[in-house]
Order: structure tokens, then sequence, then C-alpha cells
């Protein structure tokens, strides 16, 4: 189709921990009355949808006085979900598009059915209104001032002047920049432009964390989405695939001065119907239209400055190993991406399953990541490069955090020994080291199988050194942290793919609560009880005065809240009791 794109709707809800199926998203054209609609398969996904969009010449042409994309609306239903209408969807010639909506779940007991409505402004290169943020000098910052550079896992943004009485809104800090981007620039813009147009904004956004530029003045947010002052956020906006693509393999890159460590304030403009000091948008297009680099157009307007890396992103629980990860590598990375697949898969079960968690990458490992790509946007080439790896660690993070607000969570104690086990120590960490390497024993023959008595001897030495012989460790049979950091990930991968560890259901176990969890944990008390001082109790599935006794006699015993409510912490901890008797 002549002057068209391509538009792909993601659904999902727990900032994309867990994907939106079956849900109908009906899509009009204001212009010409068409109406499609889609439905969204099990990775919460929508095939995708070519529809017309001007040509592309428009969008780079800074004259140009017309809008040089087309308008699409939306209205995207799911049983149990707030509906969401979205009106002003940009398309661009020649340009994939991705609305990443993350649905509510609908209020019980409202007898009116509301709607979350998201409306898109046109794109900031439309606006005319000053563009004047106010910022610190470049020395001597104002305000209080950080002692390193990171990047944020989320940025809380205010929408609205910082004066005026708007919503805050928290989202990822990755996302913030690809709706920034996407709200700012035109995807059809030259690749090098685009790039440099993304380093301004992500400097921009982390002088304003740096410095504390809103919390010092005593505002509870971290940046605006007024364009007088910051970058132009909008809720509900698409995001067009290049953008998003870029900005996963760069949002942790910065601007600043040779020698200084504050990321550059990076002020820039439209450069037609605003001006300004610092970069010109539409001024990119012709430099990288001319040969230049990202570098060389961000120093052609700010002088001599670099590119530099902040490789802490806070509240990712894993960092990019600084190498790509591919078919035939091996190693604790390895190790890591595929336990990390492997839970992923349970809320998007698109992805295939990987086993055994080898730390080998192979054929199933390569097929988990094409599909994981597939599913995010990312090019399916099966490699994991830094941008894969984030995202991975960054969905990994959302679908753990899911478990903590009520969905599904690791199932065992990821708190491990500060010091190290050698032959001769006792104890409960012991005794689970043991209980790993026991079970890891039933898939690797290289690994002698053990009995679990919390006594680290001779069999248990034997064990490890088996176990690091066979996973490339020093031998020396000593349970070090690299020694224990690999046992937890081999059992985990093993645990994520046999079904061998009960995950917490996601909600609250208490007197009154009846069915199979319930019958369950009465199972594994009434064991507990053979070796704990806990009242024997009869499973009949029905949480009763008796069980709640016994849940508290556990509670007690384990060092937890002695309230008789079977939580997420109650929950891991008597499985874990239970796996290690």
């Amino acid at each position: 189709m002549p002057n068209s794109a391509t538009l792909i709707f993601q659904l999902y809800s727990g900032r994309e921990a867990l994907p939106v199926e079956g849900a109908v998203v009906t899509v009009t054209s204001p212009d010409t009355g068409r109406v499609m609609t889609l439905i969204s398969n099990s990775s919460g996904r929508t095939p995708p949808i070519r529809v017309y969009a001007p040509p592309k010449e428009e969008s780079l042409d800074p004259n140009f006085q017309g809008l040089p994309y087309s308008l699409y609306n939306a209205r995207v239903q799911a049983q149990g979900y707030t509906p969401s209408v979205i009106r002003g969807i940009q398309m661009f010639d020649d340009e994939e598009s991705v609305v990443s909506l993350e649905m509510n779940p609908q209020p019980i007991g409202r007898d009116r059915i509301e709607q979350d409505e998201y409306d898109i402004p046109e794109n900031g290169l439309l606006l005319t209104n000053d563009r004047q943020p106010e910022g610190p000098s470049q020395d001597t910052p104002s305000g209080r001032v950080l002692t390193e550079v990171y990047i944020p896992r989320y940025i809380t943004v205010h929408l609205g002047a910082p004066s005026a009485s708007a919503q805050n809104v928290t989202v990822d800090f990755a996302y913030y920049i690809k709706n920034v981007a996407s709200s700012e620039i035109y995807p059809t813009w030259p690749e090098n432009a685009i790039r440099a147009n993304i380093y301004a904004q992500i400097s921009f956004a982390l002088n304003r964390i740096f410095t504390e530029w809103y919390p010092s003045r005593g505002y509870d947010f971290n940046i605006t989405n007024n364009t007088g002052y910051d970058q132009y956020y909008v809720p509900g906006r698409n995001i067009f695939s290049n953008i998003s693509r870029i900005v996963d393999e760069i949002f942790t890159t910065y601007v600043r001065r040779p020698g200084a460590l504050n990321p550059y304030f990076t002020e820039y403009c439209n450069g037609t119907t605003v001006t300004c000091g610092g970069l010109s948008q539409w001024g990119t297009v012709s430099l990288a239209e001319n040969g230049y680099t990202p570098l060389g157009i961000l120093r052609y307007y700010y002088g001599n400055v670099e590119l530099a890396q902040a490789t802490d992103v806070r509240n990712i629980q894993s960092s990019y190993p600084g190498y790509v990860l591919q078919t035939g590598s091996t190693g604790a990375a390895v190790s890591t991406i595929q336990r990390q697949l492997n839970r992923i898969r349970r809320n998007y079960p698109a992805i295939p399953a990987i086993s055994p968690v080898d730390g080998v990458f192979g054929s199933e490992t390569r097929a988990a990541v094409q599909a994981f790509q597939r599913i995010f946007n990312l090019t399916p080439d099966g490699i994991v490069g830094r941008a894969t790896w984030n995202r991975i660690s960054n969905i990994y993070v959302a679908v753990t955090r899911l478990a903590e607000l009520g969905g599904e969570s690791e199932p065992l104690p990821s708190d491990r020994p500060g010091g190290v086990l050698r032959q001769g120590d006792r104890g409960e960490y012991v005794q689970l080291a043991q209980y790993f390497l026991r079970v890891i024993s039933n898939y690797y023959y290289a690994v002698r199988p053990i009995n679990i008595d919390g006594i680290f001897g001779p069999a248990t030495k034997n064990a490890v050194t088996d176990f690091q012989k066979h996973f490339g460790l020093s031998a020396d049979g000593i349970i070090g942290p690299a020694t224990w950091s690999s046992l937890y990930n081999v059992f985990m991968g093993i645990a994520d793919t046999s079904g061998l560890v009960v995950p917490y259901p996601g909600y609250l176990l208490r007197e009154g609560s009846r069915g199979d969890n319930v019958r369950l944990m009465q199972e594994y008390l009434r064991t507990i009880s053979q070796r704990y001082p806990i009242p024997t109790i009869v499973p009949d599935g029905i949480f009763g005065p008796a069980t709640k006794n016994a849940v508290t006699a556990f509670q007690r015993t384990f060092g937890l809240v002695p309230d008789g409510i079977i939580g997420k912490n109650t929950w891991d901890r008597i499985v874990a009791v239970r796996l290690l008797m």
C-alpha cells in the first residue's frame, strides 16, 4: 500500500508484567470513517494493520504547513478491565507504530462503567509556545546535587507547569524517553538526527534528576511535561518502533563536558517557530543529511561535549556483562538470561521454555530470545546485546514486582550467606545448599547425590567440587559468592521448567479461605509439624481456627509476623522449609 504505515497494539497490566489476551481493539479513521477490529493474542499483542499516512516527504520539510501524519482513534475493551479510548494516534508514512497501553482493572461494585481516555495532542515540532526551560549553570548546578550519575528505574512526571494543580505519573525511564522522542520529533528523520535528539532528551532528564531540580524546591516529582520548562511527555501516545529500538540501545548514554560528572543541560527547541541557544531539532535533520554523526551534531550545537555511559540502572536486578550473548556463549550471564526468560514465560507463554538452565547458549535459548524480542518490539536476531539484556531485566523486574503486589513470586528465599560455606560448617544455609545440590544431581549426573543433614562434611564438599568443575568454577569445594550464585541460578532454572516449586498464588490465605491452595498449605504444615513445634492439622481445604493456630505457630518458629495469615513471605517460607525436609 503506497503512503501507508503499520499500527500494532501491545496491551498489558501491572507495568508489562501481565499481557491482556482477548482484548477487542476498534480502530477508526476520523477522515474516512474506516473501521478495523483487532484481537490481542496471549502476548497481549494485536496483529499489525496497514493504514494510510501522508507522503514521507512532508515530514522532512520544515516549511510544510499541514499535518505530516494521519490520525486514528481506538477503543480498547477487555473483560475485567476498564475500557480505554485513545484519540489522535499519529501515523507516519512507511513507519511502524506501537500503542503500548497499560489497562486498569475494572473497579468492583461500580454502577456506571467508566473509561480511561487519552487525547494525544499535536507533535511538539508544531507547537508555537516559547520553550525557555529554566536550567542550572553547567558548571555549578544549583539545588541539591547527587554524587553519581545513574539511570533511574522510574521517573515521576508532573502533567503541567511546576506550580499547576495536575496529576503526577510515574513511568519507566526508558519508556519516558521513547514517549518524549515520539512526541517531539518525527520518526521519518535520518537516524543520526533521531539519535542526536534522543541523546539530548536523555541528558536533559538526567540533569533534572542529578541536580534534584524539582525535589529541592519542595515538589514531589522529577520533571514536568510542560515544554515551557521541560520535555513533552504525552500519556497514552503511540510509540514509533524505530525510536523504541534506538532508545533501548542508548538510554543509558548521556551528554557531558569532558572531565565533568554531571549530565549536560541540553537545552533544545524546534528551530523554526521557536529558537533558543541550544540544539535546533529541525537543524539536526539537515546536519544528518550532510553526513554529521550524532556526536558531531551535538558538538555543532553544544561545543566540546562527549557521550558518557551510566552503567548503574537502579532497581534492575542484573547489569549488562559488557559483551553480546549468542549461540555458543557460555557462563553465568547466559544462566541469568535463561532463568529470567523462563520466569517471564509464565506471564508470556509464547516464549518457549529453556531446559535445562545450564549456562550454554543453544538453540532453545536462541528461540526464547527471539520470541521475547518479537513480543517487545526488538530486532528478532536471537542475540542478547545491551538493548535486549536491559529489556529482559526490565520485564523480569516487572513480573516479579507484580508478585509482590499480589501475583506470582520467586519461590525460595534469595538471600545468600554473606561469607562462605566450607567443610565443618553447619546450619540452615548448609541445608539449603545441600538441597540445591541434591536436586541438581538428579539432572546433572556429574554431581554426586548427597543427604540433606545441615552438616558440611566430605560428601558435601565432593558434591560442591563436582558442581564447580561441571559449571566452570574454581573447584575448591568451598561455597563462596560465585558458587552460591551459580547454584541458585541452576536450581531456579530446574525449578522453573519442572514445576518443582509451587509459586505463591497471588492472594492472601486467611481464616475463611477455601480451596486447593489452603489444602496444600495444610499438607505442608502437617509435614513440618513432625519436626517443629507446630500443631498437627487435618488437610481439608478449609482455613479454620486450627489452621490459623498452626500458621501462627509456624510464623513464631521462623521469625515471621505471627498474624495467622499466609501472605507472600509466609508462603515462601513454608514451601522452603517443606522442601528442605
